[in-house]
């Protein structure tokens, strides 16, 4: 999605579309092709992530950096190479020193101030994405360093959750049954067992009626 920042880059071409961003606090049930600074009462992206590649690399280091940083003042800015894990790099925006870069975690991991989350490389399969077998993801994870699940991830995890309250419900229920036919034939069985020992009462020539009264 381009970000269009001034009415003269329709002219100029002067176009910027950053990999990733995101706008905070603005109403995301509109869809948007484009985001247009004087449509959005001129609200420039909060975070922004730009993937490296050979042809970008210096665009994004130098260029798009001082654009982010003293045009957009976007308060957090992050690179990353997909093909080389240890390239994670960030700038926190400060007030009268633009942007300061951002010191890893343990995991080598960088904090996102705006979102209140970590930025940091994981392993796995993404469904969306062609089958290539474990790949190497920028994801976010939360405070807790718990992985922040993507929105097919999460989906699946309630209908996971679903399926198991689902099951859980028809065990329930199955072992209600049980509990109620197991009730049932003890009842029967003491029934039977009365109606025995009251026929040999009367065997023995006791008037049952006047001791049931």
């Amino acid at each position: 999605m381009f970000v269009y920042y001034s009415r003269n880059q329709a002219m100029n071409r002067d176009f910027r579309g950053p990999d990733f961003f995101v706008a905070l606090d603005v109403d995301g049930s509109r869809e948007r092709k484009s985001w247009i600074l004087w449509e959005e009462d001129g609200r420039y992206p909060d975070v922004i992530v730009e993937l490296l590649s050979a042809s970008t690399e210096r665009v994004d280091r130098e260029d798009k950096k001082r654009l982010y940083e003293r045009i957009f003042k976007t308060p957090d800015y992050f690179i990353f190479d997909p093909f080389n894990p240890d390239s994670l790099r960030g700038w926190r925006l400060q007030l009268g020193q633009g942007y300061q870069p951002l010191q890893p975690n343990a995991q080598g991991w960088l904090w996102c101030e705006s979102l209140q989350l970590w930025l940091g490389t994981w392993d796995g399969v993404i469904d969306r994405e062609p089958a290539t077998g474990t790949c190497q993801w920028l994801r976010f994870y939360d405070s807790d360093g718990q992985l922040v699940p993507l929105p097919e991830e999460a989906e699946r995890a309630r209908a996971e959750t679903e399926r198991a309250r689902a099951e859980t419900e028809r065990a329930r229920a199955e072992a209600e049954r049980t509990r109620a036919e197991a009730e049932r034939a003890r009842a029967e069985q003491a029934e039977q067992e009365n109606a025995r020992l009251l026929e040999q009462l009367r065997a023995r020539g006791i008037d049952v009626d006047e001791l049931q009264i």
